[in-house]
């Protein structure tokens, strides 16, 4: 498998997408970009960039927590703790968010090795002023495991988190011999504001996307309680390899629920980031022409 970069690349110093105004690889092109809106801006504006008609319908919608009690108590006890795991900027605001409100100074996380799963995770923590210890090669959770199961025997790790994620993190750390506490910072849900937008989206042949990102597991989920298991797979239904609707995923665990809910998975980023996902798509359009000429 090829080696991540922990630097994230842009368009304008990736040399393997020309953004020249007279080459403009996604002209034509139509992308339901699926982020919550306040996320949307990065991916929606690098494929604008190369030509793009972008459509953002958020398929997940950020909320607090239930109940603040469990991130409160461990924030209470930051001295307790060894490490601390962020997997997600969603997960850096809030734990910042909250710090804030209860007048706790950012210092008190300084004596931390911090872990971030990637690149963007890793920028939004060092923008507060703290040095991330670990960013693994591969930005998946399972990567995040084999950077730290050697560090953490006897150490005691705070992973801050969503509602709902995978247990890979705090289930194979334990095996390693830490003492591991989940603590959720806030829940993504189905915005049910977006599914008139979706269905009458797909139903329209002429403005219909040809390709929807799909960047965490949970836009995939969320996709499916917009529009039931049964339109979903009827709108992704391709009368050809090359016409359609085609599913962008932003790496390998995303693709895996895909595939868990007989979805397609026709475009898949080799680097598991936005600019790696912009550049999949710009690859997968570039195949398409070929095929049509």
């Amino acid at each position: 498998m090829r080696r991540r970069s922990r630097r994230t690349p842009t368009l304008a110093n990736n040399p393997r997408i020309n953004t020249s105004p007279s080459v403009l690889p996604l002209a034509g092109c139509r992308v339901l970009v699926s982020r919550a809106r306040k996320q949307a801006g990065a991916l929606s504006s690098a494929l604008r960039e190369l030509g793009c008609a972008v459509i953002e319908i958020p398929f997940i919608e950020i909320r607090k927590p239930s109940s603040y009690q469990p991130l409160d108590s461990a924030l209470r006890n930051l001295a307790t703790y060894d490490w601390l795991i962020l997997t997600s900027v969603n997960g850096v605001e809030a734990l910042f968010e909250r710090l804030a409100k209860k007048k706790i100074d950012v210092s008190a996380l300084a004596h931390l090795k911090i872990a971030a799963i990637g690149p963007a995770t890793r920028k939004a923590i060092e923008q507060h002023g703290l040095r991330v210890a670990v960013t693994p090669k591969e930005y998946v959770a399972e990567s995040v495991v084999a950077s730290l199961q050697r560090r953490v025997n006897g150490k005691r790790v705070l992973l801050v988190r969503a509602k709902i994620a995978r247990d890979v993190i705090p289930r194979e750390l334990r095996k390693a011999g830490a003492e591991v506490d989940v603590v959720e910072a806030y829940e993504t849900v189905a915005p049910k504001s977006s599914e008139k937008r979706l269905r009458a989206l797909l139903a329209h042949r002429a403005l219909r996307p040809h390709a929807i990102t799909f960047t965490s597991s949970s836009t995939v989920k969320n996709f499916i309680e917009l529009l039931g298991l049964r339109s979903a797979r009827a709108a992704l239904k391709k009368p050809a390899r090359h016409l359609g609707v085609h599913t962008a995923s932003i790496g390998p665990v995303t693709s895996a629920t895909l595939r868990e809910f007989g979805l397609p998975v026709d475009i898949e980023a080799r680097e598991y980031t936005i600019p790696g996902l912009v550049e999949a798509i710009v690859e997968a359009s570039r195949r398409v022409r070929r095929a049509q000429k």
